[in-house]
């Protein structure tokens, strides 16, 4: 990609009313395009970035990890399938329109049935929502759910205005109304997404900027460009290999910390004809894949060895960590046997979706090298990235390789994937073992006993490969100097609260 300074664009697409205000705009650089913005469809990483400026959530988290109130005021567990929340006071949607327990129950019920949410499964436990009164809503659940609470962190707990979501329907993400800090304005697909600070923000003391920018850049070279040029004030992902030229930089500072998350490699084993392939149908086939690629190499050649090599779904200080699960040396030899086993004509064709960023490339045609030693032919499909996620709901990808920002319980790095049904489960894996693990795992609260279930899941998964784990990365934030008061915490979020930018 060629690179551009997007200052002049940056400045065109901000009408001069706003330029005139006396705060100033965050202009924040985006790794890809955000797919739908609203949170009951939502999927993507930089999505939740723009919803952190956008939308308020019941709970929150801090940088403990630790889940605190947000919309809410308090919550308490009055028994073990009874959630009740105390909502604030005065609290107003974009619209005007009060927030209350009636906003609650419409969210909760929005995100339990609209046709294509991506949070019922988050929240299926939710049995009804009860008015106590307007400012007291009551969660009761149709069996216990250690990861319940957790999962309204996110977008399962972000709440939309009901008379902008009944009056838009279906085109709700086109405009959408919520209780965050910042009010939508406009967007520009694969440019640029403008938030405008909301004056009626319960929690506007804590809002210093007028506006927020956040613009698409994909490929991480012109992140750094821009960012160094001063187009940017902020950059959400800077490539390790650039980590030393923004450190030399006087005018930069970087926030650098671990993630919960994952970059690993889903296969499509049932989901339409696509996945009627090899490695599509032979779980032998899909371990000689994953024992072809040495990760460790992957990760020093691509990310200057600052990420973690794995093969499970959770980073190693989550407390439902597998370590009777390594991350098993690269063995040719032993793939190669596996292919033949498997009676496959080789070489294996294995049609791999990338996205348009270029680390996403390099890694696929690393692993492109590292498999073709073993007996595979990779054959790269790029995509951008919104694309690349409908193109996964219709069953239209082979393999696909793709990332999960990651959540602070186990539960919600796993079940959406691996359970029968599940709504990011796009490669239709089916495993009545594994199905009964995630359900006992959400039913029971001891953590060891959670633990020792997320390892028999580990163990299966490595047996079935539904996904190949590759590795658990680091958040590397890039920002001008003249940002203050950014909250690193392990979701990655840029939550606006507390930011200034100096002038």
């Amino acid at each position: 990609m060629r690179r551009t300074i997007l200052a002049a664009a940056i400045t065109a697409a901000i009408p001069a009313a706003a330029m005139a205000q006396d705060l100033p705009t965050l202009r924040v650089g985006l790794a890809s395009d955000a797919d739908a913005l609203d949170p009951t469809l939502g999927r993507s990483f930089v999505g939740r970035i723009v919803f952190a400026g956008l939308c308020d959530k019941l709970v929150d988290i801090d940088a403990n990890l630790k889940i605190v109130p947000q919309l809410a005021q308090s919550f308490e567990w009055t028994d073990n399938k009874t959630l009740v929340f105390k909502l604030r006071p005065g609290v107003k949607f974009h619209d005007g329109t009060d927030f209350d327990a009636a906003a609650v129950k419409y969210s909760m019920e929005r995100h339990l049935t609209m046709q294509g949410s991506g949070r019922r499964a988050e929240i299926s436990a939710l049995d009804r929502v009860e008015i106590v009164d307007p400012l007291t809503v009551r969660l009761v659940l149709k069996s216990p759910s250690a990861p319940f609470l957790a999962a309204l962190t996110d977008r399962a707990g972000m709440m939309v205005s009901p008379k902008a979501a009944e009056a838009a329907g279906k085109d709700f993400s086109l405009k959408p109304v919520c209780a965050g800090p910042f009010k939508f304005v406009e967007r520009v697909a694969q440019d640029h997404i403008t938030l405008e600070r909301f004056d009626g923000y319960w929690n506007k003391d804590a809002i210093k900027l007028g506006r927020i920018v956040y613009r698409t850049v994909v490929d991480p070279s012109v992140r750094v460009a821009n960012l160094q040029a001063g187009a940017l004030d902020m950059a959400e992902s800077i490539a390790p290999t650039d980590v030393d030229a923004v450190k030399k930089n006087a005018k930069l500072k970087l926030a650098i910390y671990d993630g919960l998350g994952y970059q690993g490699i889903t296969f499509n084993t049932n989901h339409g004809e696509r996945a009627k392939t090899p490695i599509g149908q032979s779980e032998l086939v899909r371990q000689a894949f994953s024992l072809a690629i040495d990760r460790a190499a992957m990760v020093q050649v691509i990310y200057a060895g600052m990420f973690t090599p794995t093969v499970q779904g959770v980073p190693a200080a989550s407390p439902f960590y597998a370590p009777e699960v390594p991350v098993p040396p690269r063995d040719v030899a032993k793939a190669k046997a596996l292919l033949a086993q498997a009676g496959v004509k080789l070489p294996v064709t294995v049609d791999l979706t990338v996205t348009n960023s270029a680390t996403q490339q390099q890694e696929g045609e690393v692993m492109q090298a590292m498999a073709a030693e073993a007996g595979f032919d990779v054959k790269l499909r790029t995509m951008e990235f919104a694309a690349s996620l409908d193109a996964d709901d219709r069953g239209d990808f082979s393999a696909h390789l793709i990332g999960w920002s990651g959540r602070a319980d186990a539960d919600g790095n796993l079940y959406v994937f691996f359970h029968t049904g599940g709504p990011q489960n796009v490669g239709g894996y089916s495993n009545k073992d594994v199905d009964a693990w995630l359900d006992e795992a959400r039913a029971v609260s001891d953590v060891g006993a959670r633990k020792a279930l997320y390892g028999k899941i580990a163990g299966q998964l490595v047996k079935d490969v539904p996904l190949t784990y590759l590795y658990i990365n680091k958040w590397i934030t890039g920002m001008s100097t003249k940002v203050d008061g950014y909250t690193p915490i392990a979701d990655g979020m840029i939550r606006p609260q507390g930011i200034t930018l100096a002038k």
